[in-house]
């Protein structure tokens, strides 16, 4: 087990876009096992490589029941390589939201409900779904991530009021 260090809001690697993988090789699938080493360590729901200092297009999702998300539907995690979304809902749904990066807070955020989205497993393999409610708005935060967005900039970017609940 190789838990890493999770980078925090002040480190500039989280307000960078992320670059294309390339290589599906031996060190992506390590990387990828750092990152659920880490995101398990943390209760976390998913985690993006730029949360452990690597600035490649890799986010891992995994819903499941714990302690910061005691309602969260289970699903058996997903390494998502060079993700985006190809379609979303029109409507949103406002919903608290958590990050590893910026530990205590939680913000209300509006998600699209479900998006319809393209990845790459770590064979290089091609895949597309549909994500909706909980695991859609994992996925849309950890897309974020990826494009070098917080949820502090996100807040900023919809307008929405700065609503911070207690963990």
């Amino acid at each position: 087990m190789t838990v890493q260090h999770i980078a925090t809001h002040q480190d500039t690697i989280l307000h960078q876009r992320a670059k294309p993988v390339t290589a599906f090789d031996r060190q992506l699938s390590k990387l990828a096992s750092d990152m659920m080493d880490t995101m398990m360590a943390s209760d976390g729901v998913g985690i993006a490589a730029p949360q452990i200092h690597s600035s490649l297009a890799l986010f891992i999702i995994a819903s499941r029941p714990n302690v910061r998300y005691p309602d969260a539907p289970e699903m058996a995690p997903q390494v998502m390589v060079n993700p985006k979304i190809i379609s979303a809902s029109e409507e949103s749904v406002m919903g608290e939201e958590g990050c590893l990066s910026l530990p205590g807070t939680r913000l209300i955020i509006a998600r699209h409900q479900w998006v319809e989205v393209q990845y790459q497993d770590l064979q290089g393999q091609d895949h597309q779904q549909v994500l909706e409610g909980f695991v859609a708005r994992i996925f849309q935060h950890e897309l974020d991530h990826l494009h070098g967005v917080t949820l502090l900039e996100r807040v900023r970017l919809t307008g929405q009021p700065l609503e911070s609940k207690p963990c």
